[in-house]
């Protein structure tokens, strides 16, 4: 693994050099860009003094919390603020006693407690109780790798975890070096019932409908243990607890062995960018002070969440956070995280109220580099551990570098999200009328991101679905879903959204840099938002769920979306869309609202004009014979099947030679809001070949 070195010497130079020459915009910020590498390899020279070193600093899960090991358990914390540790639980009666009583073993806040083999059993409830000057009370430990809630009292406790049999993994795996198509997902609203769904259901139930939908990696939110269910997993209170509420570890484990043997890789989101407030069942005021894990004062609130803001420059949050990483690939044998949240770990206002429009926010006093540092070297960590692994930065400021590896001077992660994209189609879908659509502004959104760096595009993933917003079928169609939705009911509003539906779907992923998400059902126009139990709905789950059975009824036209989805990602898997980045444009106009594109072989062509269908429309095209291989008007997709997929198209030479692009047209039929998708036969016939 490549590092960075300790001083401004030609190799930090040459890193500078390579990021300007790729951004040119960058060249005013040498220093800056200079004084962040130094930062992070002063960062990690603190830390240790070699690679080899780092992972070791990466395995705290392997000391603290509760160990069985040589026959006997182990149970190491750290809590410097402490004057004494107790264990209490189920094993005496929820009373302190100096049997269990913890021995301080340094002067840097270590404590440690070792028990006889039958002091402790596989399911007991456990807590430590934490006492300091002048107050103590109970906490669950910061390294706890089982954590459940009673469902009389809602009381959180740990719980030992030492089941007779380990789990056996049954299926290796390394991630194909693919694109990834990701399938977003969250374990407790992936069933149709009212209730919290569980592993085990996930993967006999949910499983099998992504693999067969094509997708080749799956994204779970909220798999760390938070104590508030409507959080959606974004206020984590036990870092190294798979959530209790959906299962055992062991379900856990299978699930996710269940994916690898199907060939799909699994992510899981990694909320490291602030962690719950709660004093008993999270780290705040762990050993009585604010500040052991968090920023002191009003720094260590986030003054949106409600929640603690971790304390990046800090030897033992570190330690802490860089072994989370590597506890989840390797006992859970996970393949990358989402990191959540980024722009708020990226400066010292969280990116509030910023809009971004220079590169001076991206170097200003505001920059927290102590979190960049931490950035880095998580990313130098999980790819150390797991080449193959890849990790996703959720960053909606657009900061430089952060999907560079290491080696290239960035931060290190393998793609940034393209969150520009939903919005943009809420803009669209909400604000302008479809025949104000302007075609070349799309076209710029679309492909407008850093060309240095991996980027994942999506239409909308469970943030645009969250409750207060609407998912984009919802959106198109509005109330008309609820009554309109049969096959046989012909109604202008449904035509009209399920046609963009797809179109937008398709421009998204066809244009897409390096990658494509969506979240759970959506594939299939799941028309409703989320919103978990709560006081505010009565505490019902009528909206923390997924309709499964508007897709698999035949009556509905729900299941002709879904084809169109799994159509579209075959696609992209076939002729490896994803596999360069670069696309060719050929044609738009935003008089006749017609886009045209040509990517690996592959000719896009859209027609958005919400009246005018065209016919012998001429497109400048690579020569060759053409086959249509996807139209969204297929019937089989809810179209109108205007589009003669049999019919074999050839390009003719333009006559007037002024003319600019290919000297080769296309002429095509192309019937109002629909996409066709066409293969160039010559590229591909040499390609195979090949």
């Amino acid at each position: 693994m490549n590092t960075i070195v300790n001083a401004p010497s030609m190799s930090i130079h040459h890193l500078i050099d390579t990021i300007i020459h790729n951004d040119p915009w960058l060249a005013p910020y040498r220093s800056q860009l200079t004084h962040r590498l130094i930062a992070i390899e002063a960062r990690r020279q603190q830390l240790c003094h070699n690679q080899n070193e780092l992972m070791d600093i990466a395995s705290g899960h392997e000391y603290f919390g509760l160990h069985f090991r040589d026959h006997k358990w182990q149970l190491h914390e750290w809590a410097p603020n402490a004057t004494a540790i107790f264990l209490v639980g189920d094993m005496n009666q929820w009373q302190i006693s100096s049997e269990f009583q913890f021995q301080r073993i340094d002067d840097h806040g270590h404590w440690a407690l070792h028990l006889p083999e039958n002091a402790l059993q596989h399911g007991q409830h456990y807590r430590l109780h934490m006492v300091w000057y002048g107050g103590e009370g109970p906490r669950i430990p910061a390294y706890a790798r089982r954590v459940i809630q009673d469902n009389q009292t809602l009381i959180f406790t740990a719980q030992v975890w030492h089941p007779k049999s380990p789990y056996q993994w049954q299926h290796p795996f390394k991630r194909p070096q693919t694109a990834p198509l990701i399938y977003e997902a969250h374990v407790g609203m992936a069933l149709e019932e009212g209730k919290v769904g569980t592993y085990r259901e996930f993967t006999e139930q949910t499983l099998p409908r992504i693999h067969a939908a094509g997708y080749n990696t799956i994204q779970l939110m909220g798999i760390p243990e938070h104590p508030y269910y409507g959080s959606f997993g974004y206020h984590v209170s036990s870092y190294f607890a798979p959530s209790s509420r959906f299962g055992t570890p062991e379900e856990l484990m299978e699930l996710i062995d269940t994916a690898h043997g199907m060939g799909i890789a699994v992510l899981i989101d990694l909320v490291h960018s602030h962690a719950v407030a709660n004093h008993v069942e999270g780290l705040g005021l762990y050993d009585g002070t604010a500040y052991q894990f968090f920023h002191e004062g009003g720094r260590g609130r986030h003054p949106a969440w409600d929640s603690c803001c971790f304390n990046y420059a800090k030897p033992e949050v570190l330690h802490f956070l860089l072994s989370n990483c590597r506890y989840w690939l390797d006992t859970f044998n996970v393949d990358g995280f989402r990191f959540d949240g980024i722009t708020s770990m990226l400066y010292h206002d969280h990116g509030l109220g910023q809009a971004f429009t220079s590169y001076d926010h991206y170097f200003s006093h505001n920059v927290d580099l102590d979190a960049l540092a931490y950035l880095a070297l998580a990313n130098q960590v999980i790819h150390s551990l797991r080449p193959d692994a890849i990790t996703i930065a959720e960053d909606m400021s657009g900061m430089p570098g952060l999907a560079l590896s290491t080696a290239q001077g960035g931060i290190g992660f393998d793609y940034r999200f393209a969150m520009g994209i939903p919005d943009l189609w809420i803009k669209y879908t909400k604000d302008i009328r479809d025949e104000d659509w302007s075609i070349v502004h799309l076209w710029h959104e679309l492909i407008n991101r850093r060309h240095d760096e991996k980027t994942i595009s999506y239409t909308e993933s469970h943030d645009q679905a969250l409750v207060g917003d609407k998912t984009l079928i919802f959106r198109l169609a509005d109330a008309a879903m609820y009554w309109h939705m049969n096959r046989d009911d012909e109604h202008l509003l449904i035509d009209r959204a399920m046609a963009l539906h797809k179109m937008l779907r398709l421009v998204t992923l066809s244009t897409a840099g390096h990658g494509y998400l969506n979240f759970m059902g959506n594939e299939f126009g799941h028309p409703e938002w989320i919103d978990f139990p709560r006081e505010g709905n009565h505490w019902s789950y009528h909206h923390a769920r997924r309709q499964w059975s508007l897709a698999d009824n035949p009556n509905l036209k729900y299941g002709l979306l879904n084809n169109f989805d799994r159509a579209m990602i075959a696609v992209c898997k076939t002729y490896d869309v994803l596999r360069y980045s670069t696309v060719h444009i050929l044609w738009v106009r935003d008089d006749d609202k017609v886009l045209a594109f040509e990517r690996q072989g592959l000719v896009w062509v859209f027609n958005f004009h919400p009246e005018k269908s065209f016919t012998d429309y001429s497109i400048p095209a690579p020569a060759g014979e053409y086959e249509v291989i996807l139209s969204s008007d297929d019937a089989d997709f809810g179209g109108h099947n205007r589009i003669d997929t049999h019919v074999i198209h050839l390009t003719l030479p333009v006559e007037d030679s002024s003319i600019e692009g290919h000297p080769q047209r296309l002429h095509l039929y192309l019937p109002t809001r629909t996409a066709i998708v066409l293969k160039n036969r010559q590229y591909w016939s040499t390609q195979k070949t090949g």
